[in-house]
Parts: structure tokens; C-alpha cells; sequence
């Protein structure tokens, strides 16, 4: 299927075709060309895209956005990345699929992805959504220029770590709907406190179309602040969570058999009961979102209630598998790909509800944090004590102040790093252990999910 045509592109972005061609994806790192695509040739400070065109068209790439002159089937531009912007632009123009931003510091990706399964998931429907963690200057123009004209549902997650950054993202985006899921103190080192940045997420409210609605979770102590952000914008605020004030509310939330949760909630004057196949509350929270944004875009809530007792866990998001261990099996929660004190608290929470022999914790350092890092990591040998950690594995030199902290109450391994910390880890791995594996993306810690989920341990 024929996503851009060469004469397509050249129009979005003012460039010129060398030859006529027509594309089926885009794709800026070569690595994930397929045959078909279109691959922007992007110039940063680590590397020149220009440098990968011949690997690009060896995978199938059908044509590349260049500055530079190339003998491949390419349209010509000034530069490359003002190239995907005007691509997306181009992308957002000609659909007319209702439109979903996610935001939040935390909860963004979980809720992007169910969003999109209660959305596709009707016969008579598509969705399209950002992949992966695709959120920032590059990957929200990326996904938007992936898009089909044809579709009748867009959702994409926009992140930030600075003010002003969402301004223009939502921008590109310009939602009918955005939601921001949670605020916590993710990249407090670039914030004066949690309220900035409550600031900077609702920045999203400001690329609404006109009648968007704004969701906003009630239960956050930035209610008021986020419904302020949003009023020059929304034609409507809808709110979430388990307060009775709430727009869309759990009445009930107990666990399930299968390890989820069974919800009873309401959106407005209606009741939906329906079960989450992912654990933890704020699971909960996300689902009520979820619903909340399905509800505005006029998407079907039963469906939507399905969408999330089927959904599947998400790499490095709360995914779970068993590996051989001793005479039996071990649990691995994969929440390795980030990391925040919201986050771990939840996740640790996770972990409590674990029926296992031995509840061990691999946490990596938390970034980003600023000059109150020692006390965000110090605070978390509360809810460490509370899961019932036996074992708790610590990555990184920021993770001294909770080593101190949890002196004497569990036992604490301290490593430097992951490859350290997975050997630790693979040494004491026995059967009936549960092992939570979560940490900030740099710590590198999926490495020990991936050597976990090979057997190569």
C-alpha cells in the first residue's frame, strides 16, 4: 500500500524528486529499513544519515529525503529534519482520523498502546499509533508522517524533559483529544519542582483542535493546575480517577484470578465493568483514562473493556515471562526501559502481590533528578520494606543513599553496573523467586532481561 508518492513528498517539503517513486514506510535509522520505504537521510552530531544511504537501499528502501546529492531515487531538500516536521504536518493535514495525544510522567507508553488496541480493535475501524517510545523532537514528526490518510483513529505519546517542548509537539500533533496520565518528578533535575513541571506536561493542551476535550487525572495533587492549562483551549476537561468527584471513576477494583485487576467503573451516567490483564493500580488509573479518551472520540467502550483484559505486556514496561531456575522457575517483571519515584512505586507495589518463595528487586539508578537524587532514592526503601523484598540488587553510584537506608532491614547487594548487577542476580536466581528488574534507561538493565528471557545466563 503507497503511504507517499515522490511527488507527494516533494510537495510536503518543498523539495525536488530526482525520479518518481512511491514509498510504503519511513524510517530515519537504516537498520530498521524495510523493502519499500522511505528513509530520511538525518544530520546530527553523532553521525550523518548520508553516510548509510547505499545499507539503506541494500535493506529496500524505494527512495530517501537528502541534502546531499545521492545517485538512489531521492527528493532533495535544504535540510532533513525541517523535512520530517513539514512530512508530518503533511500527514496530520490530510487525514481526517480523530486524533489522541498522551502525555504524563508516567503511564504515557501502557496507555498510547491500549488506547490503540481498544481503538483498532473494531472490524468497521483502523487506528494508527506512535511505536515505541517514539515521543520526542524526532520520533512524534516520525510517527506522524507513518500515518495513512486512511485511518480513523490517530493516538501518539509526546514527551518532554524542558519546558517548551510539548508547545511545539502538540503542535504537529494538534489532538482532539490529550491526556495527561500522571505527574511525577521525572527529570526534576530540569524543573524547579513538580508543579513546573505539571506546567510543562500541560503544554499539551495548547495544540488542541477546536471542541477538544482535555483529560486530566482528579486524583493528582495538580488537578487544579492541569485544568487551568487546559481551559484556554478545551471545549470540554474530563477527569479520572477513584475520587466519587471524578468524571470517569473505579467504583471497585479487586484483583483478578489471573493476576490483573477486575474494575467496576463509570463514565458519566454509565457503568462498565471489565478486567485488566496487566496488575497494579495504577493500571487502574491508566484503564480509566483509556476509557475516558474512548468515550470523547465516540470509539465503543465494550470494546475498549475487552482491549483491556487481552492486552499483553509491553518490553520493558511490566512484560512477564518464567526462566529455569534451580529446581523450578523464577518470575521476571520486566520494567527496565525507565524509571522515576512514581514509577517505582507502583511497580514495587507489583511485585507485593507476587505469591513467590522470594521477592527480589534489580533496581538501576534513577536520572535526571536533580539535586534532591538522594532523597528520591532514600525514599524508596519504604515501599521496598512494604513488597516484602528479601533481595534487593542496586545499580549505580546513586543508589548509595538507599543502600543506607536499607541497612540492616533486607539484604543489599550494591554493584556498579548491570553486567555486574545480572551476575549477582544469575548467581542467586532460584526456583520460586519473583524478580522485579527496574531501573533508568541508562543503566542499561534490559541486558539482564534479555540474558534472562535467552537462558544465555
Amino acid at each position: 500500500m503507497t503511504l507517499w508518492t515522490s511527488a507527494d513528498i516533494a510537495t510536503a517539503t518543498n523539495g525536488a524528486a530526482s525520479a518518481a517513486f512511491d514509498v510504503s514506510g519511513v524510517a530515519f535509522d537504516s537498520r530498521e529499513i524495510g523493502p519499500g520505504d522511505l528513509f530520511i537521510a538525518m544530520t546530527g552530531e553523532a553521525t550523518d544519515g548520508h553516510k548509510f544511504l547505499d545499507q539503506a537501499f541494500e535493506r529496500g528502501a524505494a527512495g530517501a529525503i537528502v541534502s546531499q546529492d545521492t545517485p538512489h531515487p531521492n527528493v532533495r531538500v535544504g535540510d532533513t529534519f525541517v523535512a520530517l516536521e513539514a512530512l508530518a504536518m503533511a500527514a496530520r493535514a490530510r487525514t481526517g482520523a480523530r486524533i489522541i495525544g498522551v502525555t504524563g510522567s508516567a503511564g504515557k507508553t501502557g496507555t498510547k498502546e491500549a488506547l490503540f488496541a481498544a481503538l483498532d480493535r473494531s472490524p468497521s475501524k483502523k487506528a494508527h499509533r506512535s511505536v515505541k517510545s517514539y515521543n520526542n523532537h524526532t520520533g512524534v514528526p516520525l510517527s506522524l508522517s507513518r500515518m495513512p490518510a486512511e485511518v480513523d483513529y490517530g493516538v501518539f505519546e509526546m514527551g518532554m524533559n524542558h519546558p517548551g517542548e510539548l508547545a511545539h509537539l502538540t503542535t504537529l500533533v494538534r489532538p482532539h483529544v490529550a491526556i495527561v496520565t500522571a505527574i511525577a518528578p521525572a527529570h526534576a533535575a530540569f524543573f524547579p519542582d513538580e508543579s513546573a513541571i505539571a506546567d510543562a506536561k500541560g503544554e499539551i493542551f495548547q495544540g488542541l483542535e477546536p471542541g477538544g476535550v482535555a483529560i486530566i487525572p482528579y486524583d493528582s495533587p495538580h488537578r487544579d493546575r492541569l485544568a487551568a492549562a487546559a481551559a484556554p483551549h478545551a471545549a470540554r476537561t474530563v477527569t479520572f480517577g477513584v475520587d466519587a468527584s471524578a468524571d470517569v471513576r473505579a467504583l471497585e477494583a479487586v484483583r483478578a484470578a489471573n493476576g490483573g485487576t477486575f474494575v467496576t467503573a463509570k463514565v458519566g451516567e454509565r457503568e462498565l465493568s471489565y478486567t485488566i490483564s496487566q496488575p497494579g493500580q495504577h493500571w487502574v488509573s491508566n484503564s480509566l483514562a483509556v476509557l475516558a479518551a474512548v468515550d470523547a472520540v465516540g470509539g465503543d467502550l465494550a470494546l475498549a473493556g475487552l482491549a483491556l483484559a487481552e492486552l499483553g505486556g509491553l518490553a520493558g514496561r511490566g512484560d512477564r515471562f518464567w526462566v529455569e531456575a534451580g529446581e523450578g522457575r523464577a518470575l521476571v517483571i520486566d520494567e527496565a526501559y525507565n524509571a522515576n519515584p512514581a514509577s517505582m512505586r507502583a511497580t514495587l507495589s507489583v511485585l507485593a502481590a507476587e505469591n513467590a518463595e522470594r521477592r527480589i528487586a534489580v533496581l538501576g539508578e534513577m536520572r535526571e533528578l536533580g539535586d534532591k537524587s538522594d532523597a528520591y532514592h532514600a525514599d524508596l526503601a519504604e515501599p521496598i520494606r512494604n513488597a516484602g523484598v528479601q533481595l534487593v540488587i542496586l545499580v549505580g553510584e546513586a543508589m548509595k543513599p538507599l543502600a543506607k537506608a536499607l541497612e540492616g532491614q533486607v539484604e543489599i547487594v550494591h554493584v556498579p553496573d548491570a553486567a555486574t548487577a545480572r551476575d549477582r542476580l544469575t548467581a542467586t536466581l532460584d526456583a520460586g523467586d519473583a524478580v522485579l528488574i527496574k531501573g533508568s534507561n541508562g543503566v542499561g538493565l534490559s541486558a539482564i532481561v534479555a540474558a534472562l528471557a535467552s537462558g544465555k545466563i
